[in-house]
């Protein structure tokens, strides 16, 4: 923490004159892409805001019903849509982010959402698109492994996982990022909770769960990006 003081902090590369990082990761031409329904077609049961804040409460056990395709979507958009763009410096989403720089790729994994194979998958914001990374009804097991054996993982109708790509935050704000990464990742599950409770859904933030197992489950290296939440999503008992 003293560390990210702004006594101590290094000049951002973004005034040193360094190109803005990309603010999605890449993705293969070749990859096989799951669209998802656009937000004006998303239907929602109608809730006050006063509400779901408080109705909202840590749910860890969930009914066997699946969610569907247009709930999942709602989900993602509420806690990543994009409103607008001004690439490579911000984008506008559904939640705040320091400058704008929304420095979190979006994992979930799958375990019953209507017309879904079981499996890890990422959001890609950009395009209102999800991707496969691993298909098969082990990634449960090696994420709630990863969670440190916490049953609600496997139980959930699906847990989001969010990653943390630190330079593209650190760019503008150098050392500073570290702190205010995690103020993000707070908005961003807050919105989780809310739209959950909208679709008849309890959630479960996560902050307990191994962070090389994680890393290594989803392909990154841990220190360019890591892990930095998890939430499970189902349906109310």
């Amino acid at each position: 923490m003293e560390m990210t003081r702004y006594d101590n902090l290094s000049r951002a590369d973004q005034f040193q004159g360094l190109p803005a990082p990309a603010l999605e990761k890449a993705v293969a031409e070749d990859a096989s892409f799951i669209s998802l329904p656009q937000p004006a077609e998303i239907s929602t049961p109608p809730i006050g805001l006063r509400s779901a804040i408080e109705l909202r409460r840590s749910i860890r056990k969930y009914s066997v019903d699946p969610l569907t395709l247009q709930e999942l979507a709602y989900l993602l958009w509420c806690t990543q849509g994009i409103v607008q763009q001004h690439e490579p410096y911000a984008t506008f989403r559904n939640v705040p982010s320091a400058g704008g720089r929304h420095a979190f790729e979006t994992y979930l994994l799958v375990n019953r959402v209507s017309g879904l194979d079981p499996g890890i998958y990422r959001y890609l914001a950009f395009s209102h698109r999800m991707m496969p990374v691993e298909i098969g009804p082990g990634a449960a097991d090696k994420v709630m492994g990863a969670c440190l054996g916490q049953a609600m993982v496997k139980d959930s109708a699906v847990a989001f996982i969010w990653s943390c790509v630190i330079y593209r935050m650190a760019w503008r704000y150098s050392e500073r990022a570290y702190r205010l990464v995690h103020l993000d990742a707070g908005h961003v599950c807050q919105n989780l909770y809310l739209a959950a409770e909208q679709i008849n859904c309890g959630a479960c933030a996560i902050g307990a769960f191994d962070d090389e197992l994680m890393a290594r489950l989803l392909g990154i290296n841990g220190v360019d990006e890591f892990v930095i939440y998890c939430a499970t999503v189902g349906r109310k008992m």
